[in-house]
């Protein structure tokens, strides 16, 4: 069985660095391969459960839409509840809505209110933490419809944009660190 050492190898193999997009200045990190490889997936989605418990997790939070592909996935592996967290018009029914501010502008993200998740230990789950405005907009979200909000999983973060300072007071787990 790999160790967590070959797999952190191998996802950092599988992650392409694209410059300059979607503008000028900006190194995209690009899981597309990563989700090509069905092993490295199972093995991430795997370290992210296990994250997820360690943190006392008893609902998955998923953010609009790759943290989808990482939050469902673990949530079945859990057995827990996923939480999805959308963009505007995505969700039917009774919403909790926030607004949060991006580098110009602003955007918004929705949450069903229904079935209440009062008394669940939430953590979130999405792909990259980058400045930590969706998540921490995802964090007030989350407590807003009554969940307690216990941590953060993610695949990748990238240290130098600070995000991880946004999120005080849980507990903030990357797999990898740019």
């Amino acid at each position: 069985m790999p160790s967590p050492t070959d797999h952190e190898a191998r996802w950092r193999a599988l992650i392409r660095s694209i410059p300059d997009f979607p503008q000028p200045g900006v190194l995209f990190r690009d899981i597309t391969p990563l989700l090509h490889d069905s092993d490295a997936l199972r093995a991430a989605n795997d370290a992210i459960a296990e994250r997820a418990r360690e943190m006392g997790a008893t609902a998955i939070a998923g953010i609009e839409a790759r943290g989808f592909i990482f939050g469902v996935p673990v949530a079945e592996r859990l057995g827990l509840p996923f939480l999805p967290v959308r963009k505007p018009g995505k969700l039917p029914g009774d919403l909790e809505s926030v607004t949060y501010d991006l580098e110009y502008g602003q955007d918004s993200l929705e949450m069903h209110r229904d079935p209440p998740i009062d008394g669940h230990s939430v953590v979130v789950v999405d792909d990259l933490l980058a400045t930590g405005g969706t998540a921490e907009a995802t964090a007030k979200l989350v407590c807003a419809v009554g969940g307690e909000l216990v941590g953060f999983a993610f695949l990748v973060e990238l240290s130098d944009l600070g995000g991880r300072e946004r999120l005080v007071d849980v507990a903030v787990s990357s797999l990898l660190q740019y």
